[in-house]
């Protein structure tokens, strides 16, 4: 009597185990980065999600905040740009402290603090944490260090020659932008290109649906001037 019922329950097994073998290809999930893959899809994600604008609030906000921060900089010291940022941050919250304590008076109620959730949150950073840090950003500080003395004392006589000769084309830049003029443009470029690359590429020529290794993907040519008059806009708009 056993048999029949282990016979009836079989169908219902193997159908759910067939159903949970089909995977998707890239293994990642659909909010996934695809060009990163499920394992590095941390911040190197975020990074990428940002730029070519998935959410356009958050890329709005943060292009914005940095564009009017950097401009900022360029027309006054850093001083003044810190102490406009601080009286306006402090306008903003005073301001609704006030309005929050006149509407409880008005209303005669009991709300409490109006940033009591804020003030209540633990921000407090433990020792393991920090040693965390420190170690992280340690290994980029030694390696930046092993780097410059390679450079500088001449390890690799190739290297070094690079390095002058970069330096030494560094000085034309310098003498036409400024360093804030350079962070300008080259947060322009970085929050436009490859949004308008990946709006114009043509897709049926990308490495992934092509079979022949080594083969890159090649743009559209209105693509090419598209890209073409967006780089001489950008570069002609700190001269402006």
């Amino acid at each position: 009597m056993a048999e029949p019922s282990a016979a009836t329950q079989s169908p219902s097994v193997s159908s759910s185990s067939s159903g949970a073998e089909p995977s998707a290809p890239g293994g990642g999930s659909p909010g996934s980065c695809p060009a990163l893959g499920a394992k590095s899809c941390g911040s190197s994600c975020a990074v990428h999600d940002l730029i070519f604008w998935r959410d356009v609030k958050k890329t709005g906000f943060v292009f914005g905040t940095t564009l009017i921060m950097l401009l900022s900089l360029a027309a006054f010291s850093v001083i003044s740009v810190i102490s406009y940022l601080i009286l306006a941050l402090l306008s903003v919250t005073i301001s609704f402290r006030v309005y929050k304590s006149v509407i409880q008076a008005v209303q005669k109620s009991e709300e409490g603090h109006p940033f009591k959730a804020y003030l209540d949150v633990d921000i407090t950073l433990s020792s393991e944490a920090f040693h965390n840090y420190v170690n992280a950003a340690m290994v980029h500080i030694n390696r930046a260090l092993k780097l410059i003395i390679r450079l500088f004392l001449v390890e690799d006589l190739v290297d070094s020659l690079k390095l002058a000769v970069f330096m030494w084309l560094m000085t034309y830049v310098g003498a036409v932008f400024n360093g804030i003029t350079l962070l300008i443009l080259a947060e322009l470029l970085i929050f436009s290109v490859p949004i308008v690359y990946e709006k114009y590429k043509d897709t049926s020529k990308t490495p992934w649906n092509c079979k022949k290794k080594g083969r890159i993907s090649t743009w559209k040519p209105e693509m090419q001037q598209l890209l073409k008059h967006h780089l001489i806009v950008i570069t002609l708009l700190p001269v402006l």
